[in-house]
């Protein structure tokens, strides 16, 4: 196939994880020079194809939130810097972190797309920020701005895009869905998996959180979930994860007396897919105030590896259409707990449902293949 020699592309990520290595491959098949600014790369399954040119800015830091901050602002100068220099002739795709990142487009002159997944600054709802205070203004008021100038504007749902027209119009948005780590269901079955044998979860109907703990996760709903159905000790809740808000959670735990709730930390790449082929269900939770904005990679995941989930969220949300749509999860908000608990009670002692559900999460999985990211480049071209 003949590649694009007379146009050049620049990807954009501080931290790069699959979806980048996947985006950077997809334009690779097309583009004859590809490159890729980034603080880290980390390679899950799909390896970076050589012929990408890669520069390296500072890394993304998680934590303290000062240090995070910092981290941003410095990338944000080194990006300007190389598209006003190294890569002022290439076309930019943005993608994610930093969060002010796609900002630039203002700034440069370069054809600038973005792929939006998380909504700013309505992500700051969270916080308890108002959108009168001056930093949610200036940052809605320049997303008008930068989202009218983007040469492609991408987001993954119907639910982000409704949000996302308060900044644009709709005619201009994208909507293609990303994809899962996991192309295969390769599920491990329990008799044969080191991770419930290392933690004698053998019989056990296994309701698992995996992911980050910070100041905007509401894991306590896992804990309050676990409380409910303490009496119940064939049900076990694993929380998964690091964050500022563990110790918290672990204390709400030891005062509950919850034996049927553990934590445990991120899991090794080599051992994630032993974690995650140990659960039942799947919980994933997003804040009500911002459910709107955001899908977590998780949730195509789970649907990989059959597994159903039930998603806290509201209902306006893109995973409360997911559940509906798909027959692979059960969506409640955070008043609902006690539906989630009978959610959890059925599918734990009727095998036909979850077989159900499983199948139907298999099904849905081929919605988010790999082959989503070539779907990105072709609306791109």
């Amino acid at each position: 196939m003949n590649k694009i020699k007379d146009r050049k592309i620049v990807v954009v990520n501080q931290a790069s994880n699959y979806l980048t290595v996947g985006f950077c491959n997809a334009f690779s098949e097309k583009f004859e020079n590809v490159a890729l600014v980034t603080g880290s790369i980390h390679i899950q399954g799909e390896v970076l194809n050589s012929n990408i040119e890669v520069t390296y800015i500072n890394k993304w830091v998680e934590r303290p939130a000062r240090k995070k901050f910092l981290s941003y602002i410095k990338a944000c100068f080194k990006i300007y810097w190389l598209l006003q220099t190294k890569y002022r002739k290439h076309e930019v795709f943005f993608v994610s972190i930093p969060p002010m990142g796609y900002l630039l487009n203002l700034l440069v002159s370069n054809r600038f797309s973005m792929v939006i997944w998380d909504v700013y600054p309505d992500v700051f709802k969270i916080t308890g920020m108002k959108e009168t205070l001056w930093l949610y203004k200036t940052w809605a008021t320049l997303n008008k701005k930068s989202f009218k100038k983007a040469y492609r504007l991408f987001t993954i749902g119907n639910k982000m895009a409704d949000l996302l027209e308060v900044y644009v119009d709709r005619s201009k948005l994208i909507i293609q869905p990303i994809w899962s780590i996991f192309q295969e269901n390769d599920r491990v079955a329990k008799n044969e998996n080191p991770f419930i044998q290392q933690y004698n979860l053998q019989e056990k109907f296994i309701v698992q959180y995996s992911g980050n703990i910070g100041l905007t996760h509401k894991v306590e709903v896992v804990v309050q979930l676990a409380e409910l159905l303490k009496e119940n000790s064939n049900i076990i809740f694993q929380i998964i994860g690091r964050g500022p808000r563990v110790p918290e959670l672990q204390k709400m735990v030891e005062k509950k007396n919850l034996p049927n709730c553990i934590f445990l930390p991120f899991q090794t790449d080599e051992m994630f897919p032993y974690s995650l082929s140990a659960a039942d269900l799947g919980i994933v939770i997003l804040d009500e105030l911002t459910s709107k904005g955001s899908v977590p990679s998780k949730s195509y995941n789970l649907m990989s590896y059959g597994i159903p989930s039930l998603y806290i969220a509201a209902e306006d949300s893109e995973l409360n259409d997911y559940a509906h749509q798909f027959h692979a999860a059960a969506c409640h908000t955070e008043k609902e707990l006690e539906k989630a608990k009978q959610f959890i009670l059925e599918l734990a002692v009727n095998p036909i449902k979850w077989n159900q559900m499983s199948e139907n999460a298999l099904n849905t999985s081929k919605l988010f293949r790999r082959d989503n990211a070539d779907k990105f480049v072709e609306f791109y071209l």
